[in-house]
């Protein structure tokens, strides 16, 4: 049998946006995720990595990706408000479209599997320094920047 407290809702259990309320968010990811991909292909086809030869490509877009990603919440957080939908279309889908941490993950092996120990492990260590050290200098330069608009 089952006990009167099974039964009972506990108000601190979160309820789960319905598929409904999200379709937007995840139209927008969708939409934002195509296009961010799409600039990247365009950046392969443009500056082809030769068979062996070191990812810089893929190394560019994920830097500047992290950069725009830095500028991007600063604003979008501290400056000024955004509608709902901004946040996951250009954040989550353009910029994680854009940027290709898988792309890395593929160019590491291939590095290692042609015999480059070395820059596949340079690479390995320097793409998430460098993205990281991006997003930092793109956030606090538009702080400085923002600040000194201000005055």
């Amino acid at each position: 049998m089952t006990s009167p407290e099974s039964l009972r809702v506990r108000a601190s259990s979160p309820r789960q946006p319905s598929w409904r309320a999200q379709a937007p968010v995840v139209g927008a990811v969708a939409l934002g995720g195509a296009a961010g991909a799409a600039v990247r292909y365009a950046a392969s086809l443009g500056w082809p990595t030769p068979a062996g030869g070191f990812p810089w490509t893929t190394l560019w877009v994920n830097i500047a990706g992290c950069a725009v990603i830095g500028v991007f919440m600063v604003i979008i957080t501290e400056v000024r408000s955004a509608h709902p939908l901004v946040r996951p279309f250009f954040g989550t889908g353009v910029l994680g479209g854009f940027t290709t941490f898988s792309t890395y993950a593929v160019d590491i092996r291939r590095l290692l599997d042609a015999g480059q120990a070395g820059p596949g492990l340079a690479y390995l260590v320097a793409t998430p320094l460098a993205a990281l050290t991006a997003v930092w200098l793109a956030a606090g330069a538009t702080r400085r920047v923002l600040k000194g608009r201000q005055r």
